[in-house]
């Protein structure tokens, strides 16, 4: 087998496909076991501290019966672990702190909305790494799967990639001139910036500069599939969807995610995504 070959089979093995209705589709990059496990440590020193914090605040319940204290300390310590995790991955879009600091996140392994339920389900799965046998045989299924999911990522229908996106380039010349009733409302467009891919966002960016090019019928496909993908993402007030066409609604899309002009109000989201002006 070619080198060449070899080396394209080697880089898909480590791409999570999202495809999209109409054949439509991007790839987003899967986090190695190296980066996963180094965000693991990490977020043990947090969960070390937060334990260690709330040890000293329930210094008390030493003062109950030795068997007793101990137990709600155990108990305290397993609710700490369980819920960072679940509440961390679950309000900040898929990402802990160490997850943050590796530049990793997890999503859906179909490309839908994280749903709390899949949060809590690889979160709970997770207690069975820490028993040393279970733990080594996650960590063989994890590097034996092509997503390389470990057990809760399996359980849950999630996984984890790189969060670190390529850079999307300026098309202020795309959308100038034309009004975007979105960006009058900042909670979704920041959910947006939040949840799209950056991929998705430059397959849409290609789809607008490549729109001339298309016949009617694989146009209007291409933007309703486009269109559909950014609406299980986040909803906008039906006033200012009802009446947009769906290579409307994407050109706005593509404004909120690309376009610096767009970005000042939602400045706060630039760090988490990695979309802001220094990246684009």
């Amino acid at each position: 087998m070619p080198a060449a070959s070899m080396a394209a089979q080697a880089t898909r093995r480590y791409l999570l496909e999202i495809r999209l209705p109409e054949g439509v589709s991007f790839a987003l990059a899967l986090a190695g076991p190296l980066s996963r496990c180094l965000a693991f440590l990490v977020d043990l020193f947090v969960i070390a501290g937060l334990t260690t914090a709330i040890q000293q605040a329930l210094a008390p319940l030493r003062a109950l019966e030795q068997d007793l204290g101990l137990a709600l300390i155990i108990l305290l310590y397993v609710a700490v672990w369980l819920s960072y995790g679940m509440l961390s991955e679950y309000f900040w879009y898929g990402q802990t702190i160490g997850k943050w600091v590796l530049g990793l996140r997890v999503v859906d392994s179909t490309g839908l909305e994280l749903q709390f339920h899949q949060v809590a389900i690889r979160n709970l799965v997770r207690v069975v790494d820490l028993f040393p046998l279970l733990g080594l045989a996650g960590g063989v299924v994890m590097l034996l799967n092509r997503r390389l999911q470990r057990l809760g990522d399996l359980a849950a229908g999630t996984v984890v990639v790189r969060n670190r996106q390529p850079a999307i380039p300026n098309i202020d010349a795309l959308v100038r001139g034309r009004y975007n009733s979105f960006l009058a409302h900042q909670l979704p467009c920041a959910r947006l910036r939040q949840r799209a891919p950056a991929q998705a966002a430059a397959l849409a960016v290609e789809a607008l500069l490549r729109r001339d090019r298309l016949d009617d019928r694989a146009r209007v496909a291409l933007f309703d599939s486009l269109a559909a993908y950014f609406r299980s993402l986040v909803e906008f007030p039906a006033e200012d969807t009802d009446q947009l066409s769906s290579e409307q609604y994407v050109r706005n899309v593509v404004e909120i995610l690309c376009v610096p002009a767009a970005k000042p109000a939602l400045a706060f989201v630039e760090k988490r995504t990695g979309l802001g002006p220094e990246s684009a």
